[in-house]
């Protein structure tokens, strides 16, 4: 790439790209702030704000039964991103391999779980395993399917940490008489790590959205316990606003701590 097609994509912005910028910047917001306003004027026009629809989230009860699903997708999540973090490690192993026997499979395995979509891997879990004879509580019906399907992206994502770090560093590394284990523990995945944390934290949001799946297997997380508040109230809209703050909380918790992972080390 030339000097002056890097200037071009990558330099500082003049005067008028700046004032162009801003224009764009404030003409979007004006637009957001104007659909966020008819969305809400259409709810009010439904009656979805009236008194009634909201007075039990004054009730101690109905947050309780809330927490308890919330605690539900946090345990699935959890696990499910604790096994795909340990499984996607062992995939990049095996692709990495210089073994036909061992790369070949894992490049099996890595592209058929990325292909097949999370809610079909649950609905094996659901009925085909059942049918003979292994029997899965609901929670890991919906916790070892997303783990699988997460697994699969995180193996890829490790192995573009891992492209990403220098040749001269695993040159240097080797030139010191550190085995290919070594290099690898010691050298390369540390500093791919760095380069891959936004990217692996995009994947954990991933992780707790496909929570919601739970539906299926009638698991107890947060978005189930929110259908049968709806159920029972028939309160959709403010339900499914207050749900849908809740996961937004979360997610932010996970940008904040990515945040202070890729924050470097002095």
């Amino acid at each position: 790439m030339s000097r002056a097609m890097e200037d071009i994509l990558f330099g500082d912005l003049g005067p008028k790209a700046q004032a162009l910028a801003r224009a764009a910047s404030v003409t979007l917001a004006v637009a957001l702030l104007a659909l966020g306003a008819a969305v809400v004027w259409r709810f009010h026009a439904a009656g979805q704000f009236e008194a009634r629809l909201w007075e039990f989230f004054a009730w101690q009860t109905t947050w309780a039964f809330l927490g308890k699903g919330l605690l539900g997708t946090l345990a699935s999540a959890a696990m499910a991103a604790a096994i795909a973090l340990v499984l996607g490690l062992v995939l990049l192993l095996g692709r990495l391999s210089r073994l036909r026997l061992v790369r070949w499979p894992a490049v099996a395995v890595i592209e058929f779980l990325r292909g097949v979509p999370t809610l079909l891997l649950i609905y094996v879990c659901f009925l085909v395993l059942p049918s003979v004879g292994i029997k899965l509580s609901a929670y890991w019906m919906l916790t070892l399917p997303v783990a699988l399907s997460t697994a699969a992206v995180v193996a890829e994502v490790y192995r573009a940490g891992v492209l990403a770090v220098p040749r001269g560093q695993t040159d240097a590394a080797r030139a010191l008489g550190l085995t290919e284990a070594r290099v690898f523990a010691h050298v390369v995945f540390p500093q791919a790590l760095r380069f891959i944390v936004p990217a692996l934290v995009a994947v954990l949001v991933i992780v707790v959205k496909d929570t919601t799946f739970g539906y299926v297997v009638t698991y107890g997380e947060l978005l189930q316990n929110a259908r049968v508040l709806i159920a029972n109230y028939r309160s959709l809209v403010p339900v499914y606003l207050v749900v849908a703050v809740l996961y937004c909380l979360v997610n932010y918790a996970l940008s904040r701590a990515s945040r202070r992972l890729a924050r470097p080390v002095h």
